[in-house]
């Protein structure tokens, strides 16, 4: 299939793929009704018009509540001087805005080349993808989280490493899962970058127990380590280790803990080796690979850290395999084993993101040779320039010395479409239920368990 190369035959293929988008998210995947911003507001009220408790506040009808650490609830103070309605437009402007940033970081310099077009069908596929589709419809700050990260990235690949370690800190204290990236610059011994991070978490952390004292004792002393305030371990959508053993009935935490330190040792040998090619992009893939590996419970929609494993995989010219992967990941397929994922069917089925997760983690490449990005470069041109003439080879040899694989390095062409987005079609949908109910319920199983729509919370 061959792409339009008129103005007028592009502008066709956005508004039909924009379509197809509008009745997909419209009619198969469930609004999550901005639940996850509702506890956020709902507590923020709480605590500031009523006088209430961070860590008591319920949503009506409901066992969920707040459940990030205390400096999350003083960034989201402001949200006390607005309506919920207001508050959700923010939450949008917001993310839209942070996923522009991650993009553009991911991206690098090649962005330029696709104007509108790109900018276009990147959209169009990034609305497919479903942990963005949660993400957005939760009123989740997954996506926030990952640019203030990315901003590092682009900090330390740049030779701007002055305010690096600032966006990792300002993350782990909004929301543990980040704190996995100060284990990233320890890795790579950049002890003033950690030192950053640690400095920046820790003052937001004290500032946060200045403010609310008895919330920051509570959390760190007990909520922090309650996993059954979250949800379900073995809810199908947690696609972490911890939840394929969870799916399994293995409930012992030695087993756990062994095969996290496995993944840990994995991640160890292949980021040093994408930190001593300075491929920090791999660097930053492969660490938000491992958080949602190890985290004992990673919903669909935390599933946002792979986005930087598939402009990895584009760049080092594996666009098919990145368009696959992202394909699968728009199915929501994993929901098809709601009610019951026993047998090898369900090991398998239930499980698929956390698969595609582990796969990314070993196999991911890393520390891309300038003659590797040469060979990708010419296979992907090969039909479109006449054969080399005998000075060739040399130009070749010069050519192929080793670069840095960088964050705003432009990637091969012919590849970079799918950095901005455009590596995939819309993946097969799985209809459900509409529902208000959160994921991960803690409450008792009914007889009639609540259908694959269940929005995955926190």
């Amino acid at each position: 299939m061959r792409l339009p190369r008129t103005d007028r035959g592009r502008l066709a293929l956005v508004v039909v793929l924009a379509a197809v988008v509008i009745v997909f998210t419209a009619t198969v995947p469930l609004l999550r009704d901005w639940f996850d911003l509702r506890v956020y507001y709902g507590t923020i009220d709480s605590w500031i018009h009523h006088d209430g408790r961070i860590y008591d506040y319920r949503v009506p009808g409901t066992m969920y509540g707040f459940t990030y650490p205390p400096f999350a609830a003083v960034v989201m103070l402001p949200m006390a001087l607005v309506g919920l309605h207001v508050a959700i437009a923010l939450a949008l402007l917001l993310n839209l805005v942070a996923l522009a940033f991650a993009l553009r970081v991911l991206a690098g310099r090649s962005w330029r080349r696709y104007g509108w077009y790109g900018v276009a069908l990147a959209a169009c596929v990034l609305a497919l993808f479903e942990p963005l589709r949660d993400t957005f419809s939760f009123g989740q700050v997954n996506v926030l989280l990952v640019a203030l990260v990315l901003l590092d990235c682009w900090l330390l690949s740049t030779g701007r490493e002055r305010w690096a370690g600032v966006g990792i800190g300002l993350a782990a204290a909004i929301k543990l899962t980040p704190a996995a990236f100060i284990g990233l610059l320890l890795v790579a011994r950049r002890w003033r970058t950690a030192a950053v991070s640690t400095a920046v978490a820790a003052a937001a952390t004290a500032l946060a127990a200045w403010v609310a004292p008895d919330a920051s004792r509570f959390y760190w002393t007990h909520a922090m380590w309650d996993t059954t305030r979250v949800g379900r371990l073995d809810y199908v959508s947690n696609q972490s280790v911890q939840g394929i053993l969870a799916r399994l009935g293995v409930a012992d935490r030695a087993v756990w803990a062994v095969v996290v330190l496995l993944v840990l040792g994995v991640w160890v040998a292949r980021t040093r080796r994408a930190v001593l090619a300075e491929d920090w992009t791999a660097a930053f893939a492969l660490t938000g690979l491992t958080a949602c590996l190890v985290s004992p419970i990673t919903w669909v929609h935390h599933l946002v850290w792979l986005l930087p494993s598939f402009a990895v995989l584009v760049r080092a010219g594996h666009a098919r395999i990145a368009g696959v992967l992202y394909a699968v990941l728009c199915t929501s397929v994993v929901w098809l084993w709601f009610d019951d994922a026993s047998g090898v069917d369900g090991f398998l089925g239930s499980n698929t993101y956390a698969w595609i997760t582990l796969g990314l983690l070993l196999w991911l490449p890393v520390g891309q040779s300038g003659s590797t990005r040469s060979k990708n470069l010419a296979r992907s041109t090969s039909e479109m320039k006449p054969a080399p003439t005998p000075a060739a080879p040399a130009i070749a040899h010069a050519s192929a010395q080793p670069t840095p694989d960088r964050c705003d390095r432009p990637p091969p062409s012919g590849a970079t479409a799918a950095t901005t987005g455009s590596v995939t079609g819309p993946g097969l949908g799985f209809a459900r239920k509409a529902s208000s109910d959160p994921t991960g319920s803690t409450r008792p199983a009914a007889s009639n368990p609540q259908s694959s729509s269940s929005p995955a919370s926190s």
